[in-house]
């Protein structure tokens, strides 16, 4: 069965796209007929990039899990809506169809009504990915509260900037998480992250690893006992919250330029509808095939395709556990098999991961099931989507390169699998109601193909970024002021002659290591915080597997005690638990060069372009280097290049 706003051939995604951007408010118009609405809206589209202000559907009514859950338990009720694959293989796996589902979100939306919760509030989830994680995230929004999820692997220090940052006064955590490997004390992250803190008053914790636990009386409790009491006063159903389309729906904090993450703000109506179209179209989904997303929920590709998206399509969504080379390289491909999987969405770090293993653990594992492979995070090389295409796909699945980003909710450029043509390592074209532009750097347009520039869109698509949570300044500098009334991706990217967009990496300070951004003002910070640092710069550099690697330049205090190499070492690694104390190991640098000096301006800026082309490997065309206060210092750094 295919969805009424699928799109099922070529000629029909040109029509598409010329209306969606002719008359966006009548195309999404029609689009938004086929879901759930308390009330309808009285305009569609209104929208000012220079404040910024966009605002879709607005004067409409409704509850997200309304669409997700509740509107298809007639037709879908038995039908699996979350497959669960645990960490360890041996452990049995969970299936919940659209009803266990729903009375499962019913139940924890008790929970937390019982325990104060009401529409507007914030709650951070931080827990591993088990079931009881997409719970809760539904949960909050049929309260009308505002989640924030944060990922598993953030420090103490992370999540406490993020508690304070959106006032949170409640807190959903597990007692800890397995990841491959290790277990994660989450709760004691927790728990250190709340040292001081005086606006949570509740922290429900649910168990999972059997990890010995504070509990703090009048502050903590068990997900398990909350949900006893709900049973015991047989309570069942929970009528969604009405919202407004423009209510915010979740906070998610993703790095920037500068030092502080950012809390970026999607709305109700506008992220509903554009994730569940980009969905259905993107991946062709037809009912009954078994989606497989790799993402974590503590990204946007989480949120976006595991839960809001599929669930809103009434698909079978996959979320696993663990990780792709534990407890042996053929994880992902024993899951496939397993559960007959039909489309498969990962990162390209994974992929480059899993071809080092060779072809050894692919063997004797059926993947005939898969119909659509995809990629996430970052642009996918050319040899790693050839090994994709031939050995996973057997040259008869198309291959989806998704670019998108926390900002834009969705996925913005894309081939559709089987519909719109692929291009290796190329995003190809944009999804209607998108309309991508390239400019230079003075923000004028570079038009016609074979060209390249700042990628920009004109327009809004529903799932535009709203604000950043209690700061809209923010929002503006960072995404709308760069280039009057346009929206500044912060990418690079070249049209082909065929139009197709290739992104060619971040045009800011923003590093992109396995597919996740990190900003390098927020390394520098947490280098900086060791006690010994003077001062430190960090770059980006291609790296084998990640993409992007991160390469800090550190000046050290008593820089002559590097003279052994032991010493060297044992410093790095205490830099290395001073940036997994305040950010999180995923922010580890992966080399550290001690130098005397940085390459400054006369003005003291850190001219960040040499040191890039020095990391690089590039060491002779490094531009005018005159004008620095110091330009001996260059020599210095590209003798102790690592």
């Amino acid at each position: 069965m295919s969805y009424p706003y699928q799109i099922t051939n070529i000629e029909q995604y040109h029509r598409d796209y010329k209306r969606s951007i002719e008359d966006p408010a009548e195309f999404w118009s029609t689009i938004a007929e086929h879901f759930t609405w308390k009330k309808k809206w009285h305009t569609t589209l209104n929208w000012n990039f220079s404040e910024p202000k966009i605002e879709w559907f607005k004067g409409a009514k409704l509850n997200i899990t309304e669409n997700c859950l509740d509107r298809h338990l007639e037709k879908f009720g038995d039908t699996p809506a979350l497959i669960w694959e645990p960490n360890d293989p041996d452990e049995h796996h969970r299936i919940l169809t659209y009803r266990k589902l729903y009375e499962k979100v019913c139940q924890f939306s008790h929970v937390l009504k019982n325990n104060g919760v009401k529409k507007g509030d914030r709650v951070c989830i931080y827990m591993g990915m088990i079931p009881e994680l997409a719970i809760a995230v539904l949960a909050c929004a049929r309260v009308g509260a505002i989640h924030s999820v944060v990922f598993g692997g953030f420090s103490a220090q992370s999540i406490a900037d993020r508690l304070y940052d959106a006032q949170a006064e409640y807190i959903v955590t597990c007692d800890g998480a397995y990841r491959g490997q290790k277990d994660i004390p989450l709760k004691s992250v927790i728990d250190d992250a709340l040292i001081g803190n005086r606006i949570v008053k509740k922290v429900i914790v649910t168990t999972r690893t059997r990890t010995p636990v504070s509990m703090i009386k009048g502050r903590d409790l068990w997900w398990e006992d909350e949900i006893k009491k709900v049973e015991t006063l047989g309570l069942t159903d929970f009528p969604a919250e009405e919202m407004d389309a423009e209510d915010p729906l979740f906070i998610l904090y993703t790095s920037g330029s500068t030092g502080k993450p950012k809390g970026v703000v999607h709305s109700c109506a506008g992220y509903m509808l554009f994730t569940t179209y980009t969905f259905v179209n993107v991946f062709q989904y037809q009912q009954g095939d078994i989606h497989f997303c790799t993402a974590d929920i503590g990204w946007i590709t989480g949120h976006s395709y595991i839960l809001y998206g599929p669930l809103s399509a009434g698909a079978t969504t996959l979320m696993f556990e663990g990780v792709p080379t534990w407890p042996d390289a053929g994880r992902f491909w024993n899951i496939i098999d397993k559960f007959k999987v039909n489309i498969l969405y990962t990162a390209p770090t994974a992929i480059r991961s899993l071809m080092g293993f060779g072809l050894g653990p692919v063997h004797g594992h059926d993947l005939s099931s898969l119909k659509v492979l995809g990629t996430v995070g970052e642009p996918i090389n050319e040899e790693a989507w050839h090994w994709y295409d031939e050995h996973i796909g057997k040259k008869k699945c198309p291959i989806v390169d998704t670019w998108w980003q926390t900002e834009t909710g969705g996925i913005l450029i894309s081939n559709l699998a089987g519909i719109t043509p692929s291009k290796p390592s190329f995003a190809t074209l944009p999804l209607p109601g998108v309309h991508p532009i390239l400019v230079d750097e003075n923000g004028k347009e570079v038009e016609g193909n074979n060209v390249s520039g700042n990628l920009c869109i004109k327009s809004p698509w529903p799932s535009t970024i709203r604000t950043t949570y209690g700061d809209h300044e923010r929002c503006k500098t960072n995404y709308f002021a760069t280039y009057p009334n346009l929206y500044f991706t912060g990418d690079g990217a070249l049209r082909d002659e065929n139009g197709f967009y290739r992104i060619t990496g971040r045009v800011d300070d923003v590093l992109n290591v396995s597919g996740h951004r990190i900003g390098t003002a927020e390394v520098e910070n947490a280098i900086n915080m060791h006690a010994n640092v003077v001062e430190s710069a960090v770059v980006g550099y291609p790296h084998d597997i990640k993409g992007q690697g991160i390469y800090a330049f550190v000046i050290y205090q008593g820089s002559h005690a590097q003279n052994t190499h032991g010493t060297a070492e044992m410093i790095r690694k205490d830099i290395h638990q001073t940036v997994s104390r305040i950010i999180g190991a995923i922010a580890k640098p992966d080399k550290i060069q001690f130098v005397s000096g940085l390459p400054k301006t006369r003005s003291g800026k850190i001219m960040r372009r040499i040191l890039r082309k020095i990391a690089e490997g590039e060491t002779e065309n490094l531009g005018d280097i005159s004008t620095l206060l110091d330009p001996g210092v260059v020599e210095e750094i590209k003798n102790g290049k690592l």
